[in-house]
């Protein structure tokens, strides 16, 4: 039980480590009043965990462990929504309205999308291989 909570500590650090490095790496090149790079960590975390849950975790000799490591300590720590939701209550505050509104609602699409893509990316992949292993035999 312990080791479940030491991946997901160990991956959690890890996650959050590259969002920070990728998300102000992205804004520092960027210079509107966009949070740009929030947004790009966001929607590559739903394609990837879209990914995980489709294909990766789909192997029976994966433990729960590395599992919960992969998808809640990396996954879940590279990703943040506390931040989008700060972010968007701060442009609110500082009325600017039509960027807030267009921050939500391509966060909620482009996650939704990318949380779809990154699981039918996966599911092909899994039945790619598993009819190439279906050939072999």
């Amino acid at each position: 039980m312990l080791q479940k909570y030491v991946f997901i500590g160990l991956a959690g650090a890890a996650g959050s480590v590259v969002r920070f490095i990728l998300g102000t790496g992205i804004d520092a090149h960027w210079i509107y009043n966009f949070p740009l790079g929030t947004l790009v960590v966001n929607l590559i975390g739903c394609f990837i965990l879209g990914w995980l849950t489709t294909f990766i975790f789909q192997f029976n000799k994966l433990n729960p462990s590395t599992k919960a490591a992969l998808g809640t300590g990396l996954v879940g720590s590279f990703t943040t929504f506390s931040a989008f939701s700060v972010e968007t209550v701060e442009l609110i505050l500082e009325a600017e309205w039509l960027i807030a509104f267009l921050y939500m609602i391509i966060s909620m699409t482009g996650g939704l999308f990318m949380s779809w893509s990154g699981y039918r990316s996966g599911r092909n992949l899994w039945e790619r291989q598993n009819s190439v292993m279906e050939d072999e035999i």
